[in-house]
């Protein structure tokens, strides 16, 4: 996503309330209200999670306690060896007891939290996908699909990660802190209260410190999700990337990303790393003055030999479990710096929503009408000012211009891609912001330049245009769009896999797997963006008498840099800087001697230049 790109979502989100299509999932915006959103879906088994963990705590900090009496019913007794263990039995089945329940509750817990969190992870990636269908194409134009797809991995693992710490890590180390801190001061209250006291301000002073590395974490998984994306972007055009010699380059490229990743982890690590210095040291000083301050204690009388091996087990405990705490937070907030990653970049208002209101009509007739349209992509750019149009029930229109005149956003309006800032487009009749998208989308087909196809089978992706299509009917469009002749010599015929984006075939096999999946639609209003581009003369004839039965009885929209193409349509309309300059039929223009008998005039090849100079002119003359 580029800076120009970031500001104006940043800006378009200043500039209008949080909004959120009814299709996607109420999720959260902030990282711990996203977590505990998910943690309640699952509430059952965290609860039971929770308490088997704190058994498992109290079975593990009441050992020393059982070893305390162990001692202490051993120095109490006389030499005979029957009295000795019949003194100790009991703190001896205590100590058994506790052991036994260390285990069944600890894996209990394991196996609770092992069955569980592959689903909630698989929920949290489900949700995400949901809200992120719902964003707009300029949304999801300014983003590496690659680092969308890192987010969501990464803020799924976070979730699980962040609760698998509070409950494993956390929550135990409390439960052994307040048990410990009470048997200790039953022990020795002075020494009780010197390492209370020590361990919560060692704890509270660790804790603001890792609150400072959330920053660096988050910087740090931004930049891994980035590379990621890039060395999708990378590995997707990795053909051009030979055929333009440029491998060393991209290398490079990769590089110079990878630095800039290198420079935010170090930053992280860097912080985490001086944190710990302080941890370690801390607990290594605190260890050996509470053991000296335990043995001083013991030589002066004032505290048993059991007690003297319950407290200094005990303060040792208390003083490992509080530096492990701390070297928690690092690792906690490094999985919350990952869900903030995430949450930040999808978790953003949806640009374009269903009203409530919305309708699903059924499109009968096809008539497109633009009233007053005024629309601009930013406020430097805006394409049209004041656009009225109607298209016929049934007409078949072309649209021409140069590059950047306003005719792929003209079609991207009634695709409602983007949506006008005054004005209505109409369909039948009725404004397409009353529609729900669906049933826009159900009933508009559009065959692209460049279509990309899953990386699925053949037969999935022409069946995506109907789905409940038998394959009969499926094999017909394939027919008519002459695609069946390349694809039954193939060993796997219609389930050959077609590679990431349609890589496996040409661009003319894919450009015919398009429009097979098109004419299987059957949708009543059909747009074609320069569709038969990349075949070759002799299919692209054949493929024009298909599409031309193919536009009977529907509204058609032809994109063109072909004049040749759309000379036979009802309809041309010429634009200019976002305007309809004229309008007509392809021998009534060409006897206007305007606008468009220019064009005409000056294809070079059959083909429009990019924009309109006196070189084209003479070049063509």
């Amino acid at each position: 996503m580029t800076r120009c790109d970031r500001h104006l979502i940043i800006k378009t989100r200043a500039s209008q309330p949080f909004q959120r299509s009814a299709e996607a999932p109420a999720l959260p915006a902030t990282p711990f209200k996203f977590i505990f959103y998910f943690v309640n879906y699952f509430r059952g088994w965290y609860v039971a999670i929770v308490m088997l963990e704190a058994l498992h705590a109290t079975c593990g900090i009441m050992l020393p306690y059982a070893i305390g009496e162990i001692i202490r019913s051993v120095t109490r007794s006389t030499g005979d060896s029957k009295l000795i263990f019949n003194a100790v039995s009991q703190p001896l089945l205590l100590f058994a007891a506790l052991s036994v329940g260390e285990v069944v509750f600890g894996r209990s817990s394991g196996l609770l939290q092992t069955l569980r969190h592959p689903i909630h992870r698989q929920h949290i990636v489900r949700s995400l996908y949901a809200y992120l269908q719902q964003h707009s194409h300029r949304y999801l134009s300014s983003s590496f699909a690659g680092a969308l797809a890192h987010r969501i991995s990464e803020t799924s693992l976070g979730v699980t990660q962040t609760m698998q710490m509070l409950i494993s890590e956390f929550m135990p180390v409390i439960i052994v802190y307040i048990v410990s801190t009470t048997l200790l001061y039953q022990a020795y209250p002075p020494l009780a209260a010197f390492v209370g006291a020590w361990a919560v301000l060692f704890i509270s002073i660790s804790f603001w410190l890792a609150t400072r590395s959330r920053l660096y974490a988050r910087k740090a998984a931004a930049a891994r999700s980035d590379t990621t994306g890039m060395i999708v972007d990378a590995v997707t055009n990795l053909t051009s990337s030979k055929l333009f010699a440029r491998l060393g380059f991209e290398r490079g490229y990769l590089n110079e990303q990878l630095r800039r990743e290198l420079k935010e982890v170090r930053k992280s690590n860097w912080y985490s790393e001086r944190i710990r210095w302080f941890q370690f040291i801390s607990a290594a000083i605190l260890k050996i003055g509470t053991l000296y301050y335990a043995l001083l204690l013991w030589s002066q009388g004032k505290i048993a030999v059991a007690d003297f091996v319950v407290a200094t087990s005990l303060s040792l405990l208390i003083i490992s479990e509080a530096r492990n705490l701390s070297k928690r937070f690092l690792e906690f907030f490094e999985h919350i710096g990952n869900v903030s990653n995430g949450v930040g970049t999808i978790i953003q208002p949806h640009e374009i929503i269903d009203r409530g209101t919305a309708i699903a009509p059924t499109i009968t007739q096809g008539q497109i009408e633009f009233q007053h349209v005024k629309f601009a992509y930013s406020d430097e750019k805006t394409v049209f000012e004041n656009l009225s149009v109607t298209i016929q029930p049934g007409e078949r229109v072309g649209l021409v211009g140069f590059s950047g005149s306003g005719k792929s956003t003209f079609v991207n309006l009634i695709l409602r891609l983007f949506e006008p800032q005054a004005g209505h487009i109409l369909i039948d009749g009725i404004d397409i912001q009353e529609m729900t998208q669906d049933a826009l989308h159900a009933q508009t087909s559009l065959i692209p330049q460049d279509p990309s196809l899953f990386h699925r089978t053949l037969l999935e992706n022409i069946r995506y245009g109907r789905l409940e299509a038998t394959e009969a009917e499926l094999i017909e469009a394939a027919q008519k769009a002459h695609a069946h002749d390349f694809i039954a010599p193939m060993q796997q015929g219609y389930h050959s896999l077609v590679g990431e984006r349609g890589v496996k075939l040409s661009g003319g096999q894919r450009q015919r797997i398009a429009i097979a999946r098109v004419i299987l639609k059957n949708a009543p209003i059909l747009i074609l963006d320069e569709a038969t581009s990349s075949l070759d003369s002799i299919t692209e004839k054949a493929i024009q008498e298909t599409l031309d039965l193919a536009m009977h009885e529907k509204t058609v929209i032809v994109v063109a840099h072909r004049l040749s193409t759309i000379a036979h349509l009802d309809r041309i309309l010429v634009f200019d800087h976002g305007r309809i300059i004229e309008d007509g039929t392809h021998a009534k223009l060409l006897t206007q001697s305007g606008a468009y008998h220019r064009l005409w005039i000056m294809q070079a090849g059959g083909f429009l230049p990019e924009e309109d100079s006196p070189s084209s002119i003479v070049a063509t003359a």
